[in-house]
């Protein structure tokens, strides 16, 4: 039984909440130079360029990518052969510290109708899986507001054909793209319950640029990037080809009379990082 201490897990999310917040992703930052090069629409060209210069900057000089430093939403996958005592106020103590020490702005309030900032942007949201072994493996997604925003979660026939799918989907990024500040990184969960979609949507975003290993899923993806570019909303939604970096998709198995279907639009400032303990 490896045993962790809980201080050691506060230092390590500390520097990690910085520097995912000061270091766009590589491959986020690969997607944004790839579509500045292939991009056609001149306005689209000078705000992608602006966006790659603004990530230039922010790594080099240590402050955020964008000025809303977010929510963190942690996933935490724990070996069964792990003893750490407290791992949840170890991770909260981490972003507290890592928060105030950094500068970074405090977005939580502890009540969703009173509205009182917590003023050290905790309680982090935590979600855990148990897995085989000793290790400790923590992923983090700062979701910021405007984003999380124009998420989706539609229940939909358990009949409906990936046609029908396609069609939800192209129409709600036409209508909420442009204010989630694209391009976009776009995660979309499929199956499970409602709360299992939605999750699964975020888990998407985090699989970076690695395709699904089903192929029929793999496609849907690539055909869902190629429509939402011809969407001509672009860049900032100043019109241009590249509304979307990528799209993919997560799935899990659901009940019969069940498909949901949940998006969550991550921003041209996507961040996220993963450790080990």
């Amino acid at each position: 039984m490896r045993e962790i201490d809980s201080s050691h897990i506060t230092e390590k999310i500390a520097s990690f909440v910085q520097k995912v917040n000061y270091s766009l992703p590589d491959d986020i930052l690969s997607c944004l130079i790839s579509a500045k090069d292939d991009e056609t629409n001149k306005r689209a060209k000078e705000v992608l360029s602006i966006l790659i210069e603004n990530s230039r900057i922010a790594e080099e000089k240590q402050i955020p990518i964008c000025q809303d430093t977010g929510l963190c939403l942690f996933f935490v996958e724990v070996g069964e052969d792990i003893r750490s005592k407290g791992l949840y106020p170890a991770i909260n103590s981490g972003v507290r510290k890592g928060y105030i020490e950094g500068y970074l702005r405090m977005s939580m309030v502890g009540s969703p109708l009173m509205r009182k900032n917590t003023e050290d942007n905790t309680p982090a949201i935590i979600h855990t899986e148990i897995t085989p072994g000793d290790s400790l493996k923590i992923q983090l997604l700062i979701r910021g507001g405007g984003s999380e925003n124009m998420s989706l979660l539609k229940m939909l026939r358990p009949t409906e054909k990936e046609e029908a799918i396609t069609d939800i989907i192209l129409a709600h990024i036409k209508e909420k793209a442009a204010f989630a500040c694209p391009p976009l990184f776009i995660g979309i969960g499929l199956g499970g319950d409602s709360a299992k979609a939605l999750l699964l949507s975020k888990k998407a975003v985090i699989r970076g640029l690695l395709r699904n290993q089903n192929e029929r899923i793999a496609r849907l993806e690539e055909s869902l990037l190629e429509k939402i570019n011809n969407l001509g909303i672009g860049p900032a939604g100043l019109g241009g080809k590249t509304t979307a970096l990528a799209v993919n998709i997560e799935e899990y198995p659901t009940h019969i009379g069940l498909l949901p279907l949940a998006l969550t639009l991550s921003c041209c400032a996507t961040r996220y990082g993963e450790i080990e303990v």
